[in-house]
């Protein structure tokens, strides 16, 4: 079993920046690839963003690319998602999640843990 807690979150205008944090409570925190999901009001959940165990290969939406970074130190249990050039659209409650497999994640297959959940707002 895998505990995640996230936070960060918070409300910040257009243009500005957030990083959330995700920390694992697992002693194999290494094994698994992290993920950052969203989900808008009435959209559905989206991959944000992917890295793998080793922190080499990186997965980001097209609509984040440039904008975001996501990174991980395994020492600690902590995956972070730093978030720059915020925009509105951006607005969505962001979960973390690990999984057992980065490319499955990529390519859909839902991850096997989740965390609560963070609320993420941007105003114009």
């Amino acid at each position: 079993q895998v505990q995640l807690v996230e936070s960060g979150g918070g409300l910040v205008q257009a243009g500005g920046s957030l990083r959330l944090s995700c920390v694992a409570s697992t002693r194999t925190f290494r094994n698994y690839a992290m993920g950052w999901f969203r989900q808008a009001p009435g959209k559905e959940r989206e991959l944000v963003s992917a890295i793998s165990w080793s922190g080499g290969s990186t997965y980001y939406t097209d609509s984040v690319k440039g904008r975001f970074t996501i990174s991980r130190d395994n020492a600690k249990n902590i995956v972070y998602l730093q978030m720059n050039s915020l925009k509105p659209e951006d607005t969505a409650v962001y979960y973390c999640a690990a999984a057992e497999a980065y490319t499955a994640t990529i390519q859909g297959k839902p991850p096997k843990y989740w965390g609560q959940g963070t609320q993420v707002t941007v105003s114009s």
